[in-house]
């Protein structure tokens, strides 16, 4: 059957919407017919493995509350290209027909794995995408001073649901943009979109790096100026990724890597309890390296809070996160040892996790997914595996279906 993929779009709350005058049960039974099916791959009994849609790398993924799957992928030049979103109804096995996020061609980059696009679902299930302005393609912004800056840009689905809206930067006057920025928001319209850069005037290199945050409380449509998420100087590894998140009750978590000296960058959490409070150091895990190791980190939706994961010394490390006690669980390292990088920790609703990485993989080099169960207790249960074709550049990610089985993107 052959449709007009223009006719086709989604709302906010993953409603058919109306378009050039055919009606919303018509348009259903079409969009049923031309959804992009994301390619299995060899998996396990209780893990599948699904290539990104469109040979698409770093995909991301977030599940919303009635379990949509919402999904970003990159595609292109390393050194320019397109973020592309894509979703599937919850219980679903393929994705929607992909649209693109950026309007400006060229303004995301790929290159080093982590300065890519990150995602968040907010409010009425509306996506949220942020990503370092650092591609061939994106316009860079003039300073007061006279010089010019990459840009940190945002966009989130329109009221229609059928296209991104122009993306804005967020940047005011904390430039220098090099490694990680990210978004995060929650189910009461507040969007947080978070970046590491130059404290202005700074002279310590990575020490006068802070994490700034740019704040809406009206779903994106507007932001306030960036401030400091911190009064303490942390300093922050350049070229590392960070994360943020806004769990299910508020609470807002960044996790990325300090830099207070040369040779101490460990990995920093911080946590907002509740939307306006103050940000707190709630766990450091050190690693003493006089090098950027281009790490990057992971958030998502735990049991009472956040589930995070993060890399220290060529290992991956997961760790839960209480919001109400803002108290973090003992890390722990999967079984086996590799240089491992870029993991990823997901929950699903029998307390049971899936703990996804690379190995393999570095500049300029793709490598291989390895993944490890946990049991609701925490034990590594016997479900693990690994399968190689993660492709230059890329990425993994990983949630949870309906059925309490767990897919990974690669």
């Amino acid at each position: 059957m052959r449709t007009n993929h223009a006719l086709l779009a989604l709302s906010p709350l993953g409603t058919p919407t109306r378009a050039n005058g055919w009606s919303a049960s018509i348009r259903a039974r079409l969009a049923a017919c031309c959804i992009l099916a994301a390619l299995p791959a060899a998996g396990s009994e209780r893990v599948s493995l699904q290539r990104a849609p469109e040979g698409g790398i770093q995909p991301q993924a977030v599940v919303d509350e009635s379990g949509d799957v919402h999904l970003i992928y990159y595609k292109g030049d390393p050194g320019g290209g397109d973020v592309f979103y894509a979703r599937q109804s919850a219980g679903g096995s393929e994705f929607s027909k992909p649209i693109r996020v950026n309007r400006q061609p060229g303004s995301a980059m790929a290159a080093g794995s982590i300065r890519g696009a990150q995602l968040a679902v907010g409010r009425n299930k509306r996506p949220h995408v942020a990503w370092d302005g650092l591609g061939k393609g994106a316009t860079q912004v003039a300073s007061t001073e006279g010089k010019t800056f990459a840009p940190f840009l945002y966009s989130r689905l329109n009221d229609a649901g059928a296209a991104f809206e122009p993306e804005r930067n967020l940047i005011t006057y904390a430039s220098g943009l090099d490694g990680g920025g990210s978004v995060a928001a929650d189910r009461l319209g507040n969007v947080y979109v978070a970046w590491h850069a130059s404290n202005p005037g700074n002279t310590n290199g990575e020490a006068g790096r802070s994490v700034f945050i740019a704040r809406s409380s009206d779903d994106g449509r507007t932001f306030q100026r960036e401030t400091p998420a911190l009064n303490k100087a942390t300093g922050a590894c350049g070229c590392c990724g960070m994360k943020a998140f806004a769990d299910a009750s508020g609470a807002v978590y960044l996790l990325y890597r300090a830099a207070s000296e040369m040779v101490n960058r460990g990995e920093m959490l911080l946590v907002s309890p509740r939307p306006g409070a103050e940000f707190q150091i709630v766990n450091a895990h050190p690693w003493k390296i006089a090098a950027c190791p281009m790490s990057s980190a992971w958030l998502s939706e735990g049991n009472g809070g956040a589930l995070a994961a993060w890399e220290t010394a060529g290992q991956v490390y997961f760790a839960a996160v209480n919001a109400a006690t803002q108290q973090v669980s003992p890390p722990v390292a999967p079984p086996g040892s590799a240089k491992r990088k870029h993991p990823v920790a997901i929950v699903n609703k029998k307390g049971e996790t899936l703990v996804v990485w690379t190995e393999g993989t570095g500049w300029a080099k793709g490598g291989s997914v390895v993944w490890q169960l946990y049991d609701a207790a925490g034990t590594p249960a016997s479900e693990n595996g690994r399968a190689d074709g993660v492709p230059v550049w890329s990425l993994v990610t990983a949630y949870a279906r309906p059925d309490q089985t767990f897919v990974i993107v690669y």
